[in-house]
Parts: structure tokens; sequence; C-alpha cells
């Protein structure tokens, strides 16, 4: 007794793949997408970069001992996660995008007091500044790319992979001129993050 079979269609995907590719290179044609791409690679410079920097400049460059540069990278932990919850009741009063140009210039003042000042308490007390002031750039600069691809959440999540690929260099080059050149004059290049922010917040414009 012959049994019949029946072939049910697969399906390949070969065209979800391309639609999806479409979408990125769309969405990377749009200045208002690689704006907040960049301001969120240059403002991890400040956060996940200067982590891990932070000991060890401490260590070699301030001199501290093992316990000291402990302290002070716990200094700035904590006062990192104060500003995170303090900053969910702020938002209700202030615009993010206001709240990223004041934390971003009052960044920049503070910075080269930390990395000139040789005092040691000085410095940890700056530091646990700037711990507060730095909380919550990354997840209001994705807010920010995901209100500009409203309804596109996955092509979001690709490009900041894709983006995080490029910003993932960032810590290899800094290691390799820390090196070349010393850590201390490596350590003044973060300062790049509030100055690119400052630049890409200036002009508060919707790109299209």
């Amino acid at each position: 007794m012959a049994i019949a079979t029946v072939s049910t269609p697969v399906n390949l995907p070969g065209p979800s793949i391309q639609k999806g590719i479409r979408h990125i290179i769309r969405a990377f044609k749009r200045r208002n997408v690689l704006r907040w791409l960049t301001l969120l690679q240059f403002s991890d410079l400040m956060l996940d970069v200067l982590r891990g920097f932070l000991a060890l400049y401490f260590v070699d460059v301030v001199r501290t001992s093992d316990t000291q540069a402990s302290f002070a990278f716990t200094i700035w932990l904590g006062f990192g996660l104060l500003g995170d919850l303090l900053l969910i009741p702020l938002l209700e009063w202030v615009r993010g995008i206001e709240y990223l140009r004041v934390s971003a210039f009052l960044v920049l003042c503070l910075y080269p007091a930390f990395l000139a000042i040789p005092n040691i308490t000085i410095k940890i007390v700056i530091l646990g500044g700037l711990g507060f002031l730095n909380a919550g750039w990354y997840s209001i600069l994705q807010g920010q790319l995901y209100t500009a691809m409203l309804g596109q959440s996955s092509t979001v999540m690709a490009l900041s992979n894709l983006a995080g690929l490029v910003g993932g260099f960032m810590p290899l080059a800094l290691g390799w001129l820390a090196q070349q050149y010393g850590l201390q004059l490596t350590m003044w290049l973060f300062l790049a993050a509030p100055i690119i922010l400052l630049i890409g917040l200036f002009h508060e414009r919707k790109y299209s």
C-alpha cells in the first residue's frame, strides 16, 4: 500500500535577511541615527572604557596602594549608582537632552581637575562627582536612538551591535597609546567624550 506524502514548503530566511540588511543600510544613511550612534560610542569613554583604566591610573600614575585604588574605584561606582537612582525622578522635571548638556559641561570642567590635582583625597572626591554626573548618559542616548527609529527596535539592536564592534577598538587603541606615550597623557584623551557630546547636542535638530 502506497503512502502519499505531502511536501510542505520551507520558508528560507534569505529574503528576510536581505530585508533586514536593507533596513540597516537605510538607517545608516540617516544623519540623526548616525548622530546618536556616534554619541553613544564616545560617551562610553567616560563609562566602561574609563572603568577599565581607573585602577591602573591610580596605581601607576598617582602611585597609590592597591587598597586606595580599589576605594577610589568603589567611590566612582557607588556615586554612579546613586546618580542612576536619582536620575529617574529628575527626568520628570528636566528633559533628558538638557541634562546631558549640563552634565557633559560639568564633566568637561571636572575631569581636567581630576587629572591635574595631585592630592589623592581631592581626586577621589572629584571622581565621585564624575561618576554621579555621567549616570544616565547611555540610557538617555539609547532612548534617543530608539525614538529616532520608532517601531524598528530590531534594527536599532543590529545598529548598536555594529557600532559596538567599531567602538570596541577604542580601548585597544588607548591601551596602545598608553604603552607608547604613557598612561598620564592617554587619560587626557577621555575628554573627547564630553567634547563630542556637547558638539552633538549643541543643536537639537531632528534629522531625517
